[in-house]
């Protein structure tokens, strides 16, 4: 298996340089193309507040600022772009409809890459990793500082939908590991870790299998572990609600989210 489009949302702001660097670090191995997609503020989704069929002075002047915004924000993506030293990449700047183009990109595309503020629903992106991970269910990586590709890689297994998705979609990710380990929750019992580790070991990847013996929550103790044994990023599975409720995520994954390391390969 591999990868052939990694995807990377820009905001036009400081982020965005991280971003493109994790981006181009997750697609060399590959060969993959980096996709630079920037995504601005709507227009459109302003318009509804204005007041239908009225335009005064102050709303027409806010709706110059916006695209103004805009467009210093993509002059500022496209530097970050031509920044990036990688060959294989292209830049995509999204117009109104913007969610809906973010949408189509991101359908066409291996993996989406954040850094760590939007996953904590911090800056002008967070509302775009919600929505590629609740709504349009695409692989994520959450880049955090000391990203490698190659080194130790944990699983979080509870033979779940979730869970089972995120440790497919990785395999890649796998294939490039130094080492493997699957680390079992009480759940997985439901379902032997031994037949995880039999399909990774029928597509060429060795995996360990470790217990989750520490009585708690299910979130500390996979980053526990995970600091253990030195692993540089954790596959899970993503587990969230529809976006009226309270909390978009489930307790484990906000707080995976919330941590400081490792990275994060997500699915829902």
């Amino acid at each position: 298996m591999s990868w052939a489009r990694i995807m990377a949302p820009l905001s036009g702001g400081a982020g965005d340089r991280e971003a493109i660097a994790a981006a181009a670090m997750l697609a060399e191995p590959f060969g993959a193309e980096l996709a630079g997609v920037y995504t601005p503020a709507d227009v459109a989704d302003v318009m509804p507040w204005m007041g239908e069929g009225f335009l005064g002075g102050v709303q027409t002047t806010a709706l110059e600022s916006l695209r103004e915004a805009a467009a210093v924000g993509e002059r500022h993506a496209q530097a970050s772009m031509d920044g990036c030293a990688y060959g294989k990449k292209a830049f995509v700047s999204l117009k109104t409809p913007v969610w809906a183009g973010l949408s189509a990109e991101s359908r066409l595309s291996d993996v989406v890459v954040f850094t760590g503020d939007p996953p904590r629903g911090r800056g002008p992106l967070a509302e775009a990793f919600q929505q590629i991970v609740v709504d349009e269910q695409r692989p994520v990586m959450v880049a955090r500082s000391g990203l490698s590709i190659g080194g130790v890689v944990a699983v979080a297994w509870d033979g779940g939908k979730e869970a089972s998705r995120a440790a497919r979609l990785a395999l890649p990710l796998l294939e490039k590991a130094s080492k493997v380990v699957i680390l079992a929750g009480v759940k997985a019992r439901k379902f032997d870790p031994s037949r995880l580790q039999a399909y990774y070991a029928a597509r060429g990847v060795a995996a360990d299998v470790q217990p989750l013996e520490e009585p708690g929550e299910v979130g500390p103790c996979l980053l526990k572990a995970c600091q253990k044994m030195s692993a540089n990023i954790l596959v899970a599975g993503a587990f969230g609600h529809p976006r009226l409720q309270e909390f978009i995520f489930g307790g484990t994954t906000r707080t995976l989210l919330g941590a400081d390391q490792p990275s994060l390969f997500l699915s829902h």
